[in-house]
């Protein structure tokens, strides 16, 4: 007997989510901009599957100045939509660095431990072929066949970028870029992201100083 459900109503909620953050860059990457970009092309190391600047601190470095405000006033409204903190704490950028990914490259799943937040700008991006493929990592003893995947039963979701976007994330959520198509390098610039100042209650004995 086939068991119809369709004579009724139901809706699925989502709750304890994981937060996605997306922004846009509200300028055009300047010569300038993009000769540091080239600069610290020639001044990279191979990494999984890619390459990587050997400066991590380029959001620290002149060029990128205007840049860094851009990424520093979206890292704020992170914290105001998504942690919603009562404490006085003040996010800010620890490292940076520049990914350039070629064709047949790509970049292994991993985190960013020893952040909160991690964070890619997309320097040069071709929506047709990049994009940011986000893991869940949770054993699944049993796992029967999907006919149809969705937000729910997903193991992995992507989402396709293109230059000029900002994405945020909580810095433990696996990510990884695959296998890269098109002729563009994908150009990224990924950051972290701590705190300052205090956090927790001293009265209910979580107080910690920062």
């Amino acid at each position: 007997m086939t068991l119809d459900t369709n004579y009724f109503t139901a809706e699925i909620g989502s709750i304890f989510a994981t937060p996605v953050y997306t922004s846009k860059l509200d300028k055009k990457i300047t010569p300038e901009e993009l000769k540091f970009i080239n600069k610290n092309k020639q001044e990279s190391h191979e990494n999984e599957g890619n390459t990587v600047s050997n400066n991590n601190y380029v959001l620290n470095e002149k060029p990128f100045k205007k840049l860094k405000l851009q990424i520093d006033l979206r890292v704020q409204d992170y914290f105001n939509k998504v942690i919603c903190s009562s404490n006085n704490i003040k996010p800010y950028i620890t490292q940076s660095w520049l990914n350039y990914t070629e064709t047949n490259q790509h970049h292994h799943k991993h985190s960013h431990p020893n952040s909160l937040v991690s964070g890619v700008l997309y320097l040069n991006a071709n929506k047709q072929f990049d994009k940011i493929t986000f893991s869940k990592d949770v054993y699944n003893n049993i796992k029967p066949t999907c006919k149809e995947y969705n937000i729910w039963n997903a193991d992995s979701w992507y989402v396709p970028v293109e230059t000029g976007d900002i994405i945020m994330f909580p810095s433990s959520l696996s990510h990884k870029v695959e296998l890269k198509k098109g002729d563009n390098v994908r150009v990224s610039l990924s950051f972290n992201v701590f705190i300052k100042g205090e956090v927790g209650e001293g009265s209910k004995l979580t107080k910690l100083i920062l």
